[in-house]
This record gives C-alpha cells, structure tokens and sequence, in this order.
C-alpha cells in the first residue's frame, strides 16, 4: 500500500515533503481502501511484487462440498448429512413469500384504495391506514418419483427432496413409478421426524413398491395416473414435478399423451433428470424427446445445489 501511494502521489506532482508531513495513520483491520487509478493499472505481476500476503489462507467448508457432491457418489453417511440440509431447504420454501399482496393488520404497504374506502364512513377523513403484505406461498404439489433400476444411484437421494417437501407444502401428493404407479401419500402422512426415521421410511418404500430397482414404463404409468388419481389431486394451482433420467421402455406416443394431458391441467410441469448433471447429456432418448415438448421446466437433480434452485421454480 505504501508503495502505492508514493506511485500515485508522485504520478500527480506532488513534492514529497507535503507528504512526509501528513502523519501516518493506522489502518483499522478489515478496512480497505480503494486504489487510485495507477494502482488499478498495474499488471498482476507487478501488483504481487515485493508484497507478504497477510492473514489466514481461506479453507473449505465442509458443507458446500456436500452440496455440490453428486448424488450417485455419496455414501450412507453423506446421506446422514445431507438430511439437515434438506430440512432447511424444505424450511425456505415453507416461508418463501409469494408476490401476491393480501390485506393485514401489521406492518405493510399501504393500500391507499382501501384507506379512501374506509373513511367513507368518517365524512372522508382518513383515520387509520388500509395495508397490504406478502403472504407466505404454500404451493399445491404432486411429485411422481420413478424407482426404476437405472435411478437407483438418485433414488434415496432424491425421495428424501420429497419427504423434506411433503411435510412443508400445504398440499402434497406423491407416487412411485417404474413398471406400475403406487401412491405413496399415505405411507408419509406422518412426515420426516429424524435421521433414523428417514432409513427406516425409504426401506419400508423400498419393500412395498413393486418392481422397486426395475425396468420402468413411464407412458404406461402417467396414463394410470391421468385415469385414476389426476381429476382428485391436479387443478390449475397444481405444481407436478416429475423426477426421472426419462429412459422408458415402453411406446413414445403413451407417455406424450400422458404428459399433454398432465400439463393442460396443471398449472406448471417440472422434469427433473440426474442425467442433466452431466453437461456431454443430450436428452435424445425417445421418452425423454416424447415429453420434452409438454414439459415448463427441465432441469437437473443430481446433487443438492441443483435442488435449491428448484425452490423459486415451486412457488409461481
């Protein structure tokens, strides 16, 4: 820094006795000021010269790696871990606010419509103000998770997403897919307790889903979910994410009139696939290509920064 400022200093014409003159004064810790144009233009080779680097050298933080660590390399103790960062982010979305504006009677905008209407009644003298605040966006859900053989490096990982959600969402329906649909909604009316809870839940899903770590037949199963659960449990308020690397063994044009059916009536589709993790994918398998079309959002599911970003994605 001392260098720097003779540099600029001098650069200006300034004789050095006005400068010797000036004490010096004692920076506090944490305290930067900002270069003078000379400064700013040297290279990084001479701005590093003849400097000590001081303070402590910047360490890791054991939690952003565990974020960004993709799912099917975790191990059983990664999936331990992972659930306190899943309940926190079940817990933003649960008091993410919606854009929408309802009247309350603290703190607010004010709405100034309403004030005007109310001293209707007081000879048109405004006496107390009318406000508005954002409410809290409880979204309605219907979560379709395929349990097939291919998505078994995800699958604990990622029914482990819906239980952290199903216990937050004002609404939640949630199915297992792979050569048949099964509803799970029952099974997980009690929520996600602990730890030791979240094991026991995901083998007990494990035993009773049929076919669990299969072949999957996704047209197949989207067309028994439109016959049989959509008219009860999707409106145009409903959100339907459906989880799934999208390899189906089964005829394109089922699962196209599946997902057009499911997305005339709710009110956004979201596909979330692993495979997008990996940025050689190409979504050119023939279900993939078959639902691509009706689908609002496709984006990736392999590891839990790429879940975060779904939050903003299910709330609007």
């Amino acid at each position: 820094f001392d260098r720097l400022f003779d540099d600029w200093w001098v650069e200006l014409g300034v004789p050095p006795q006005r400068r010797t003159d000036r004490p010096m004064s004692r920076r506090r810790p944490g305290r930067h000021r900002m270069p003078g144009p000379r400064a700013m233009a040297l290279s990084p080779v001479e701005a590093t010269e003849d400097v000590t680097p001081e303070g402590e050298v910047p360490g890791y933080s054991p939690e952003a790696l565990l974020r960004r660590k993709p799912f099917d390399e975790c191990s059983p103790q990664d999936l331990a871990d992972m659930e306190q960062l899943l309940v926190r982010l079940a817990k933003k979305l649960a008091t993410r606010k919606s854009r929408r504006l309802v009247p309350t009677k603290g703190r607010g905008m004010v709405d100034l419509r309403r004030s005007l209407r109310h001293a209707v009644g007081t000879g048109g003298e405004v006496l107390t103000l009318a406000r508005r605040a954002r409410t809290i966006d409880r979204p309605r859900l219907v979560l379709l998770c395929d349990t097939s053989g291919s998505m078994d490096p995800h699958t604990r990982f990622l029914l482990m997403f819906v239980l952290a959600l199903n216990r937050v969402v004002r609404r939640a329906e949630v199915f297992a897919f792979n050569t048949e649909l099964t509803r799970l909604t029952p099974w997980l009316s009690g929520g996600m307790v602990g730890a030791e809870d979240l094991g026991a839940t995901l083998e007990r899903l494990a035993r009773g889903v049929p076919d669990w770590s299969g072949g999957t037949r996704i047209g197949e199963s989207l067309a028994e979910f439109v016959s049989e659960y959509q008219d009860s449990v999707v409106d145009s308020r409903t959100i339907v994410v459906i989880l799934s690397d999208g390899l189906d063994r089964g005829e394109p044009a089922v699962l196209e009139c599946g997902m057009r059916a499911i997305q005339k009536r709710a009110h956004k589709v979201i596909w979330l696939n692993p495979l997008l993790g990996d940025p050689r994918y190409r979504p050119t398998a023939r279900g993939m290509e078959a639902a691509l079309p009706f689908v609002d959002h496709f984006a990736s599911a392999h590891d839990l920064e790429s879940l975060e970003r779904l939050v903003p994605l299910l709330t609007g």
